[in-house]
């Protein structure tokens, strides 16, 4: 009974990891699933892949390590935040297709809440912007677009969830209908301060409380798998949306450690502790867990396009088959081309927040090929980052900050992305030993629950670096190629 089964449902693929009693990864099984995108900014899933591919991951992993559901006493879930479904209570069928958190459809009523003045009020409440990305607006939309929803979900017969409500729903048969605190506080729905939903959001919006799921810690009873699920029922015991899954994976518990996360985007995560701050540079205020009652608070900064970055180099321009392929590229490319790509597909998030920008590319040449396509990319990611750690700076500046980064994601891998990081930023940028922080901070909250793993200062003791990356590059290179970079985002931002 010491294995602990972390589920790490993200936006392209789901993932099923077992770890030991001594926290080391023992077996894991994915499963991509496909992405929908039915107009231009609009991303989808169906809500059945996302379960699926979930199950089927969890039953392969527990088969390939040999184990039996008696093994494995807890289960923690991590996921793709934001992303939207609303499902009927009795028959468990979503009324729409999952709406993505890369969605930018909601656009137009977001302008129009921040035009009428609304943003300000949902800001001190929730610490989110106005903005698509958040879930509330996506409920809206479903709720306006299906007929007959919203008398529907008033009458209590509708659920909304995020996807680990939605998991947490199939996997105990109906029988629970929860959330956590951190997968709460993306929704534009919860007051991050007082600790429950928002009436007056709610009303704004005309989203029915009866929607609501009921909210716990991270680390709590979420409810047992059905019997026929796996042979035998597992305790679900931790939920954490995967940047905060990240942020406890990578141990950043004390205020001022901060950690960045590749994958489809880029997450900067910076702990500041017992006490929500307010940004003034369009980072959002959220809370990177609770335990006990008790909420930590952090400054996020959300970058929309990292790793899908590269998806595009192999799906969109077909200029690789694979993504490592992209270092060796990279490292090919022209040093005398100073190709700028700014990945603008779906909008620019922190710290400018504009869904309406699209991306361009910079200072093409007649010889600018792949190589130099795939450098340009992966830079990109680094600029990226270096706007949010400024933005953190001028919001929280204070002395004896944690003078490096923690980094973890897919493209956390790649040596040239991870030393143009360092670079750019002129700080270290330490790559733990276990990269899979995101399922390993999942899997903490359940373990340590269960009592099968350790409290939370030893398991930050066991925090090991594989590889620290410190700044090579010239002082007076590095803001000059930084000064370039905001040259072409303005240019983006002016369209």
């Amino acid at each position: 009974m010491g294995y602990i089964l972390a589920l790490d449902q993200g936006t392209t693929s789901s993932r099923a990891i077992i770890f030991d009693a001594a926290m080391q990864i023992v077996a894991v099984a994915q499963e991509e699933f496909q992405q929908h995108y039915p107009a231009s900014g609009w991303v989808e899933h169906d809500a059945s892949d996302l379960w699926s591919t979930t199950a089927a991951t969890a039953r392969a992993v527990i088969e390939k390590a040999g184990l039996s559901a008696r093994d494995i006493a807890a289960i923690g879930i991590t996921n793709q935040r934001e992303t939207t479904l609303i499902w009927d209570r009795k028959t468990g069928k979503p009324i729409h297709k999952a709406i993505v958190w890369q969605d930018r459809r909601t656009a137009e009523f977001c302008a129009k809440l921040r035009a009428d003045g609304h943003e300000d009020m949902i800001t001190a409440r929730t610490g989110l912007l106005a903005d698509p990305y958040f879930s509330a607006t996506k409920v809206k939309y479903i709720l306006d677009t299906v007929e007959g929803a919203r008398d529907r979900a008033r009458a209590g017969e509708l659920a909304f969830g995020t996807v680990d409500s939605w998991l947490i729903w199939n996997m105990t048969g109906g029988r629970a209908h929860v959330t956590d605190a951190t997968n709460a506080a993306r929704t534009m729905l919860y007051d991050i301060h007082k600790g429950r939903w928002s009436q007056t959001i709610c009303d704004l919006f005309d989203i029915p409380r009866e929607l609501l799921p009921e909210v716990k810690d991270c680390a709590a009873d979420f409810g047992q798998t059905r019997a026929d699920l796996f042979g035998h029922e597992i305790p679900i015991l931790g939920i954490a949306g995967d940047q905060q899954a990240a942020t406890i994976g990578q141990a950043c518990f004390t205020p001022g450690m901060l950690k960045s996360t590749y994958g489809t985007g880029c997450f900067a995560v910076l702990n500041t502790g017992s006490t929500p701050v307010a940004s003034t540079n369009k980072l959002l205020t959220t809370i990177a867990y609770q335990l006990d009652g008790t909420p930590t608070y952090a400054l996020e900064g959300s970058i929309f396009i990292a790793g899908a970055v590269v998806q595009w180099l192999r799906d969109g321009l077909k200029v690789i088959r694979a993504a490592p392929e992209t270092q060796a590229l990279a490292e090919q490319a022209d040093p005398k081309q100073d190709l700028i790509l700014v990945p603008a597909f779906v909008g620019l998030g922190a710290p400018y927040w504009k869904p309406e920008a699209r991306g361009a590319v910079f200072g093409l040449t007649r010889n600018s090929g792949p190589a130099e396509f795939a450098r340009a990319a992966l830079e990109s990611v680094g600029y990226q980052t270096r706007d949010l750690l400024e933005a953190m700076q001028a919001d929280w500046a204070r002395e004896g900050a944690q003078p490096s980064l923690r980094v973890d994601g897919g493209m956390a891998a790649s040596d040239y992305a991870m030393q143009f990081l360092s670079d750019i930023i002129g700080a270290p940028v330490d790559r733990p030993q276990v990269l899979e922080t995101t399922a390993l901070g999942a899997a903490w909250l359940a373990g340590m629950r269960a009592g099968v793993w350790p409290g939370m200062e030893e398991f930050a003791k066991g925090w090991a670096v594989e590889r620290q990356f410190t700044a090579n590059m010239g002082e007076d290179d590095r803001e000059e190629r930084y000064a370039r970079w905001k040259r072409a985002v303005n240019s983006v931002l002016e369209v």
